[in-house]
């Protein structure tokens, strides 16, 4: 078998308004924007990356901005929320923090592991979970040190077929390590890092209508591949088990393929390298449109195409 995943790689969602996404990712969540790209399907459309200082792999949420989309609806087979990491002892900084910035937070737990829900302002669901897993934050940020975004923790999935997308996870590396009436969890840790950092995956077993594309959704779920070896030689597993898979592409700042499994979840295998640093200063990631060598013939066009974001303040 190929080499299994050490981990999740990124998130990514379909949001409206692409000023009004940086400013809470950036200037409420206090993530960097560590990417300015477009989409390379759709050259007129943003692709936002948002992470750690470096938009380390495993830090990582990215926004495609879709103005004109409508609103999509929460459902099987899709990501259904995205969850970060944050210091065990954060949670009250956070509730008061999002609160005072008029998001909507509840609280609860899961697997012992306490955590607050809410929304950005497209009503993509998201979770902070307290952890001691975590990794060095963006620190020049809104939120003071001890309390900033430590990474991803995980995602929920809503599949039409829990089963499939279980054997999905199990192929790729994962391991079963909780269950409840309604949640399997599913987790890998990367013992290659310094950190040891876990990432879960939670199935979600609850009853669900079919969900729809579209504003405050969560497109896909991607996870680390040490090389673009390790894709083609996945690409052959998935699609001998006859799985919907991509050709292996070149995303400029690693590769990829894409797959949905039975279980109908799109999942990203991407590479962690060349990086999201590529092509940029890192002391002024994000601040200015990064388009690879392929696209540069078309830069006034996009420009002129696509809204002049401002970074927050404090960013």
């Amino acid at each position: 078998m190929p080499p299994e995943t050490t981990g999740l790689h990124h998130v990514t969602a379909i949001v409206g308004d692409a000023q009004q996404n940086v400013d809470f990712y950036a200037g409420v969540l206090g993530l960097r924007l560590v990417k300015q790209t477009i989409n390379f399907e759709d050259l007129l459309q943003h692709h936002l990356y948002y992470g750690n200082r470096t938009g380390d792999p495993g830090t990582v949420i990215t926004a495609f901005p879709s103005p004109e989309a409508d609103p999509g609806r929460i459902g099987k087979p899709q990501v259904s929320t995205a969850a970060f990491a944050i210091p065990p002892d954060s949670i009250d900084y956070w509730v008061d923090h999002l609160e005072a910035e008029g998001v909507d937070v509840f609280a609860g737990e899961r697997f012992g592991e306490s955590i607050l829900a809410f929304s950005d302002p497209d009503g993509t669901p998201l979770e902070l979970v307290a952890t001691d897993t975590f990794v060095e934050p963006w620190t020049d940020g809104p939120i003071p040190r001890e309390h900033a975004i430590r990474g991803l923790h995980g995602v929920t999935v809503l599949p039409a077929n829990p089963y499939g997308t279980a054997t999905v996870l199990e192929t790729l590396g994962f391991d079963l390590v909780e269950e409840s009436e309604d949640v399997v969890r599913y987790a890998v840790e990367d013992s290659s890092s310094p950190d040891s950092r876990r990432s879960v995956v939670d199935i979600d077993l609850s009853a669900a209508e079919f969900g729809r594309e579209g504003t405050g959704t969560h497109h896909h779920v991607a996870v680390r591949m040490p090389d673009e070896d390790a894709l083609h030689a996945w690409r052959a597993v998935f699609a001998d088990r006859d799985y919907d898979v991509s050709r292996v592409k070149d995303r400029h700042y690693f590769h990829s393929l894409y797959v949905r499994g039975p279980g109908g979840v799109l999942v990203e295998l991407a590479t962690t390298s060349p990086g999201l640093t590529a092509g940029e200063d890192l002391a002024h990631l994000g601040e200015s449109l990064s388009l690879p060598d392929w696209f540069e013939d078309d830069r006034d066009l996009i420009e002129q195409q696509l809204p002049t974001l401002e970074l927050p303040r404090n960013q």
